[in-house]
């Protein structure tokens, strides 16, 4: 669990970050679980935009993809949702202090 000074840094590093993956109306399916997975261990911080088409508002998104993936929620504002997980080899975004 990170606390609330932790998930505001992570806020700021994610304002410049654009989101390379999006939900669609194929919702939350297990291949995209597998890619995020592989780009949360190279990455740590990602941003997902959620499609209209989607059946899912950001926040189930992102309660779907943080369960699955075991990742931390940032944010989630609208359409766009970021999610955090450390890289369990070399991690890259040293977090402040509690």
């Amino acid at each position: 669990m990170i606390t609330s000074k932790q998930r505001a840094f992570l806020r700021s590093k994610a304002n410049d970050l654009d989101a390379i993956f999006q939900v669609g109306k194929g919702g939350v399916n297990d291949n995209l679980i597998g890619q995020l997975n592989d780009v949360l261990e190279v990455r740590e911080l990602i941003k997902i935009k959620v499609l209209e088409s989607s059946m899912l508002t950001a926040r189930e998104a992102s309660d779907i993809i943080c369960e699955a993936t075991g990742a931390e929620p940032i944010q989630c504002i609208g359409t766009k949702l970021v999610i955090y997980k450390p890289s369990t080899k070399e991690p890259k975004i040293i977090l402040p202090k509690a």
